[in-house]
């Protein structure tokens, strides 16, 4: 059974910057496939059927939470897993420092529902 799962503030902002980039560069029926496939992809990782990748081990052993990562297109989709629930931290393009990027996102721990 999938977990449910939400979006950060920081995600949120995120994800309404790729779509408002997309639609400027590449029209709005884009824009909408790549939010979809984004969309889908988290709930892939809620449902557990997305293998994902420890930030601990490909990006940095000292990193505090346990942050882990899945690419889909030109981002990476950065979340924490807890027992009941995904958090969707944020959605990084890959063009970006990912270090520093997870970095800064480490000081904004996500808050778990209860």
């Amino acid at each position: 059974m999938p977990k449910p799962w939400r979006l950060t503030r920081q995600a949120e902002a995120s994800l309404l910057d790729i779509a408002l980039w997309t639609i400027k560069t590449f029209g709005p029926r884009q824009a909408q496939a790549y939010e979809e496939d984004l969309v889908a992809r988290c709930s892939g990782i809620a449902s557990g059927s997305v293998s994902s990748q420890n930030c601990r081990e490909i990006i940095d052993p000292d990193l505090k939470e346990d942050l882990r990562f899945v690419r889909s297109g030109q981002h990476f989709i950065v979340f924490v897993e807890y027992n009941n629930s995904i958090i969707i931290v944020d959605f990084i393009h890959g063009r970006n420092d990912l270090p520093t990027k997870l970095a800064s996102l480490e000081k904004q721990k996500p808050e778990q529902n209860h």
